[in-house]
C-alpha cells in the first residue's frame, strides 16, 4: 500500500508542469529606491503565501546577481538595490533583467523578467570641453565644419534631441541628425563670409539638449580662429572604417591604418591623427601612430566586456583644418584554434614592368581543427593588381593581374584572409609588403615650365644668379639628373656664351660683366638628363633680365655746355614773380628710378632772385626784378639722379635784365670767361677809379686856371670879349685849331669783362649865337656864353673821334 502511494505521488509529481511556458514580466523605472514594488509575483504565479514558504520559494538568477528581492509572506517582488540601467544594460534599446523563481519542494519555477525603463537621469556629454577651429577667410557658405556629437547615456526620448547656437550669430549654424540608426553627426554650417580683417577670431557655445523632462543639457565651447589661406580640409578616405579584432590579439598589433589626404603643400597639407573613444567606454583599449594613422591595441580585449568598440579620429592639418571619422572595432570571438597561413615562396621586390599573372607568393593554409572549423577559405581585401588563385590543394598562389607603377605605388601591403567555416569563423591574416623595384621609363621634370633670373649689370664674372631644378620620379641611377646648355636648333654650340650651368646642381652663373645699355635680357634652354639606359632628358627656358645699375650720368642737352659761347636768356625788369626764363632739358640713359631726374639751384649770382622746379627744371623769377639787381645773372643748375649713389651734372645759363629789349646789344659772356668775370669786375673798379681820380685832377687844373684867368681879367688884361670870343671859337674851328665837342658815352658794366665807349654825334658842331635859357645866362663876370646842349644831340647817330680834354658827356652804366 505505501509502494503504491509513492508510485502515485511520483505520477503527479510529473505530471506537474516544471515551468510556465510564457514568462511574468513586469517593468521598473530605473533609480528606483530600495523597497519599491515590482510586482505581486505570487499572485501572477498562481501560489498563495502558505505555498511559498511551504516549498521553500527564492529566486535564482544567471550570473548570480540579486537585483530584486522576495517576500514570501506577502507574495511581492520588490526592488532590492539600486538599479542603473546605463551600468547594466549600456545603449541597449531594451534592458531586462532575467530570473525564475524557483519552488524546492516540488520542483517548479517560474521565468520572471522585468524591463527596465530609462529616466532622464543624464545630461549630454560632449567629448571635448573645448574645440577649436581654424577657417580660411575665403571659406564658401555652406562649409561644413564636424563636430563630435555629444553622448547621452539615456535611451529613446531622453537622449539628444537638438542642438543650438549661444549667443546666436550671423556667421554660423548647426546641422545635426542621423545617417543611419546608429551614425549620428553633428556640423557647424558657414552661413556667410570670413573676413579675417574684421574679425581675427570669435567664440560661441553649442549645446546639446535631450528630451527629458524636465530636459538636460551639455554645453561645447567653440572657438574660431580666422585664417587667410589654406583652404583645403583633410578628406579621409572612408567615412566608416570597421575592423574586426581577434579577442586574443596581442598588444601592439596594428587594428587597422585610417587614411586622409589634403591637397594644400607644406604645412598645411601635413596631417597628423588623434583620437577619441565616444563616452561611457571604458579606459581606451587603442592607441593611434599621429603620423602613420595605424590603430593599435594597448591592451587584451575582452569579447565577453565588449563586442564593439567606437573610436572617432580627427585629422587635423598643420593649417588647423580637421575632419572627423568613425572606426568600428569589432571583436571576434576565438576558438580553439584559428586557421594558420604557411609561405612556401614569396618574391619582393618585383620590377614595375613585371608582366600580368606572375607568381609573387606561395603559401599554404591549414587548421588543427576538423570538419566545419577545419575548412579554410582565403580571400585578397581590396586589391585590383594582385589576386589569389587555388594552386593544389590547399595550396594558394599569389598573382599579378595588371600593369604596376612605381611610381604610382612604390609599395604593396596585401592582406591574406584565411577564414575557417565555423561558427562563428575564426580567421587569420598574413600581410605580404610587396616592393616594386624601378624602371627607367619617367624623364626628369623641372619645377617650373621656365626659369627668369636677375642680374645687376656690371656684375663681378661667374656671378651666381639662380638654380634650376629637375626631380626624375625613378630612384637610383635613373633618378640622378645632370644639367647641361642645349644648343640652338640648327646649332652644335649652346645659345649664349655669357651663361654657364652647374651640371650637378643646376646653378647657373653668368660668366662675364654685362651692360644694361647694351643687353637687356636673353634666355638659353637648360637640359636635364637622368643616368638611365637609355638616358631620358628635359628641357626648359631660362630668362636671364639684365637689372640697370646707376652707372650713367645724366646729360644737359639744353643749355649746350660745350665751348662755344652760350646765349643769355632776356628777362624785362617789369617781369614778375614766376616768369618763365628757361628750361634745363636733361636725359640719363639709365632706366627707372636711375634715370629719374631733378633739378636744383646750385649757385646764382642772386640765389633768392630765381627758383628752379625739381622735376620739370624750369627756371623762374621767384620775385620780381629791382633796380638794384645786376643786369647780368649767371646761374648754376644741378642735375641728379635718383640712384643709390646718385650721380649729377651742372648746367650754366646767364641771364640780362633789361629794361627794353633794345638793349640787347650788351655783350653776352661766354661760360669760357664767366668765370673770370669776378676779377674783370674789380680790375674795372680799380681802373674807373683811377680815371676818375685823373678826371678830378683834370678838373682841378681846369678850375686853377680859370681863377688864374679871372685874376688877370680883373687886372685888365681882356683876351676877348663876349662876341669876339664866339667869333674866336668860331674862326678857331675854321682854321682847324679846336677841335669839335662831342658828347661821349661810356657804358661799364660791373658783370662784364669789356668796357665799352659809344662815340655819339658832336654837341658843338658849330657856335651859333643862342639865347640861353633860365639858369644857362652867361658868366656876367667873364662874359663867357652858354653852350645848350639837347637830348636830340645825344642821339647815337654820328660818331667822332676822342680828344683828351673833350668829355662833355660822361655816362656810367
Amino acid at each position: 500500500m505505501a509502494l503504491a502511494r509513492q508510485v502515485l505521488c511520483l505520477s503527479a509529481f510529473l505530471s506537474l508542469p516544471h515551468a510556465r511556458a510564457e514568462p511574468i514580466r513586469y517593468s521598473v523605472a530605473e533609480e528606483a529606491e530600495s523597497g519599491s514594488l515590482v510586482g505581486k509575483l505570487a499572485e501572477d504565479a498562481g501560489l498563495t503565501p502558505a505555498q511559498l514558504s511551504a516549498r521553500r520559494a527564492r529566486l535564482v538568477s544567471e550570473d548570480g546577481r540579486q537585483h530584486f528581492r522576495f517576500d514570501r509572506a506577502s507574495g511581492r517582488l520588490v526592488v532590492a538595490g539600486r538599479l542603473d540601467r546605463e551600468e547594466l544594460c549600456g545603449q541597449s534599446a531594451t534592458c531586462m533583467l532575467p530570473f525564475e523563481l524557483l519552488l524546492a519542494s516540488p520542483l517548479q519555477f517560474f521565468r520572471v523578467e522585468v524591463t527596465l525603463d530609462d529616466i532622464n537621469d543624464h545630461s549630454p556629454v560632449f567629448p571635448e570641453e573645448r574645440v577649436t577651429f581654424r577657417i580660411p577667410e575665403k571659406s564658401d557658405p555652406g562649409s561644413l565644419f564636424p563636430l563630435e556629437a555629444a553622448q547621452d547615456l539615456d535611451i529613446g526620448q531622453n537622449t539628444v534631441q537638438e542642438y543650438n547656437i549661444s549667443p546666436e550669430n550671423e556667421y554660423f549654424s548647426v546641422s545635426y541628425g542621423s545617417r543611419s540608426n546608429t551614425d549620428k553627426y553633428l556640423e557647424l554650417v558657414l552661413e556667410k563670409p570670413l573676413d579675417r580683417e574684421e574679425q581675427a577670431e570669435m567664440g560661441f557655445s553649442v549645446i546639446a539638449v535631450d528630451g527629458g523632462s524636465p530636459p538636460r543639457s551639455g554645453t561645447i565651447e567653440i572657438s574660431i580662429i580666422i585664417l587667410d589661406v589654406n583652404d583645403n580640409t583633410p578628406k579621409f578616405t572612408q567615412d566608416r572604417y570597421i575592423a574586426k579584432v581577434l579577442e586574443n590579439m596581442p598588444e601592439g598589433s596594428v587594428v587597422l591604418t585610417v587614411l586622409a589626404a589634403d591637397p594644400d603643400a607644406g604645412l598645411n597639407g601635413d596631417i597628423t591623427y588623434q583620437l577619441s573613444q565616444t563616452v561611457g567606454q571604458s579606459d581606451s583599449a587603442f592607441v593611434i601612430d599621429p603620423t602613420t594613422g595605424e590603430i593599435k591595441i594597448t591592451k587584451p580585449l575582452d569579447f565577453e566586456a565588449g563586442e564593439t568598440h567606437e573610436l572617432i579620429v580627427r585629422a587635423r592639418d598643420g593649417g588647423g583644418l580637421s575632419a572627423i571619422c568613425k572606426v568600428l572595432v569589432e571583436v571576434v570571438d576565438v576558438n580553439d584554434n584559428v586557421p594558420e597561413l604557411l609561405v612556401s615562396s614569396f618574391s619582393s621586390p618585383l620590377p614595375e614592368n613585371t608582366v600580368p599573372g606572375t607568381v609573387v607568393a606561395l603559401f599554404a593554409v591549414r587548421d588543427r581543427d576538423s570538419g566545419a572549423n577545419g575548412k579554410i577559405s582565403c580571400a585578397l581585401e581590396d586589391q585590383l593588381f594582385f589576386s589569389l588563385r587555388p594552386a593544389y590543394k590547399n595550396y594558394y598562389e599569389l598573382v599579378t593581374v595588371s600593369a604596376l607603377d612605381r611610381e604610382e605605388t612604390p609599395q604593396y601591403v596585401l592582406s591574406v584572409t584565411a577564414a575557417d567555416a565555423g561558427s562563428p569563423p575564426l580567421t587569420t591574416t598574413q600581410t605580404f609588403t610587396v616592393d616594386i623595384s624601378d624602371v627607367n621609363d619617367n624623364a626628369p621634370v623641372f619645377n617650373q615650365t621656365s626659369y627668369t633670373m636677375y642680374v645687376r649689370e656690371n656684375n663681378v664674372p661667374t656671378v651666381f644668379v639662380g638654380a634650376v631644378s629637375a626631380a626624375d620620379a625613378d630612384v637610383g641611377l635613373n633618378a640622378k639628373v645632370t644639367y647641361s646648355l642645349a644648343p640652338e636648333q640648327g646649332s652644335e654650340r649652346p645659345s649664349c656664351s655669357c651663361i654657364s650651368v652647374n651640371s650637378e646642381n643646376g646653378h647657373v652663373f653668368v660668366l662675364r660683366p654685362l651692360d644694361y645699355e647694351h643687353l637687356r635680357q636673353t634666355e638659353v634652354t637648360v637640359s636635364a638628363s637622368d643616368a638611365g639606359s637609355p638616358p631620358l632628358r628635359a628641357n626648359v627656358t631660362v630668362h636671364l633680365v639684365v637689372l640697370d645699375e646707376n652707372d650713367n650720368a645724366p646729360l644737359v642737352l639744353y643749355p649746350a655746355q660745350d665751348s662755344s659761347p652760350a646765349s643769355s636768356e632776356l628777362v624785362p625788369v617789369s617781369a614778375e614773380a614766376g616768369f618763365l626764363i628757361s628750361k634745363v632739358v636733361a636725359v640719363d640713359a639709365d632706366s627707372g628710378q636711375n634715370s629719374w631726374l631733378s633739378y636744383h639751384l646750385l649757385r646764382a649770382t642772386d640765389p633768392g632772385l630765381f627758383s628752379v622746379a625739381v622735376q620739370s627744371g624750369e627756371v623762374r623769377l621767384r620775385r620780381p626784378v629791382t633796380e638794384r639787381d645786376s643786369v647780368k645773372q649767371k646761374l648754376v643748375v644741378l642735375v641728379r639722379d635718383n640712384g643709390k649713389p646718385p650721380l649729377s651734372a651742372t648746367a650754366a645759363l646767364s641771364a640780362l635784365l633789361l629794361k627794353d629789349f633794345s638793349d640787347a646789344r650788351l655783350p653776352h659772356s661766354s661760360p669760357a670767361t664767366e668765370d673770370q668775370d669776378g676779377s674783370l669786375t674789380t680790375y674795372l673798379i680799380i681802373a674807373l677809379v683811377f680815371v676818375s681820380l685823373l678826371f678830378l685832377i683834370s678838373a682841378a687844373v681846369f678850375v686853377a686856371r680859370k681863377v688864374c684867368r679871372r685874376k688877370e681879367l680883373k687886372a685888365g688884361h681882356v683876351l676877348y670879349g663876349a662876341d669876339n670870343l664866339q667869333s674866336g671859337l668860331a674862326d678857331a674851328a675854321a682854321a682847324g685849331s679846336l677841335p669839335r665837342a662831342y658828347c661821349y658815352e661810356i657804358s661799364l658794366t660791373t658783370g662784364s669783362g669789356n668796357s665799352e665807349f659809344k662815340f655819339l654825334k658832336p654837341i658843338l658842331p658849330s657856335l651859333p649865337p643862342q639865347h640861353c635859357a633860365r639858369g644857362q645866362g652867361p658868366d656876367e663876370e667873364h662874359d663867357l656864353p652858354c653852350v645848350p646842349v639837347s637830348t636830340e644831340d645825344m642821339a647815337p647817330d654820328n660818331a667822332g673821334t676822342l680828344s683828351a680834354g673833350h668829355f662833355n658827356a660822361l655816362s656810367f652804366n
